[in-house]
């Protein structure tokens, strides 16, 4: 499996971005897929999670401004980001569980001016 994240930017604070995680190869396995994010100097955290089933899950730091999705048709998953915060500034990645594929892509770089 290979997966490429897609949609980063710079973007003023209040803005939007549509970020796109599109995976390639055998779905086997395959039941749930993350967005992560690191910011320089920190460690990656969980951003949010959808399941197989579209069941979401998402870090209390974005409740309410990000909404996960998935296009299992066309092997996508989305993170709509809405009302960004300086603080959401950095790379975002996707992965897998329970297999997470290494190693992990090069991610896409959010930047939020204020």
């Amino acid at each position: 499996v290979q997966l490429q994240a897609s949609g980063g930017g710079l973007v003023q604070t209040g803005g939007s971005l549509r970020l796109s995680c599109e995976f390639t190869g055998s779905r086997f396995g395959i039941n749930i897929m993350d967005w992560y994010r690191q910011a320089p100097g920190k460690q990656r955290e969980l951003v949010a999670s959808i399941t197989s089933g579209r069941n979401t899950n998402y870090a209390d730091f974005v409740k309410g401004r990000f909404t996960i999705s998935r296009d299992i048709t066309k092997n996508i998953v989305y993170l709509q980001m809405n009302s960004l915060k300086s603080e959401d500034t950095a790379i975002y990645y996707c992965n897998t569980r329970p297999n997470v594929i290494l190693p992990w892509g090069q991610g896409t770089q959010v930047t939020v001016s204020s």
